[in-house]
């Protein structure tokens, strides 16, 4: 099975930039002008997943609490200190999450749209 989360933005150069950054996800695909919308698809190389963000000229109407969060495992301790060495150098602050479970098994921030994101490797953080 293939999964991806779509979210609708008025941010869409911020978030790649952001994702392409400090996440260091990979452009896996665009699109321009399909039926007013623009797009992007971000991932990993080689992963059954992928995000993807379109914007167009309405206004998101997303309805999220600090409940709703993406959750990334890292498969490397290199990767994962790489994402948090970039968390640093793009001065991205991390956040106490509201679940105890992710205050002790992860890493929270937040993108440009203020959805949460979680690192975390329960062999690392165990």
């Amino acid at each position: 099975m293939i999964f991806r989360y779509a979210r609708h933005t008025q941010n869409l150069e911020k978030l790649i930039y952001f994702y392409t950054s400090v996440l260091e996800f990979e452009v896996i695909g665009r699109f321009e002008e399909h039926n007013g919308y623009e797009g992007i698809f971000l991932g990993k190389a080689g992963e059954n997943w992928h995000l993807e963000f379109t914007q167009d000229g309405n206004l998101p109407d997303s309805k999220f609490d600090d409940d709703d969060i993406l959750v990334f495992y890292p498969e490397t301790l290199e990767e994962f200190q790489k994402i948090l060495a970039n968390l640093e150098h793009f001065k991205v602050p991390t956040l106490t999450p509201k679940n105890p479970y992710w205050k002790e098994n992860g890493i929270c921030f937040e993108d440009c749209d203020h959805y949460k994101i979680i690192i975390s490797d329960l062999r690392i953080t165990k």
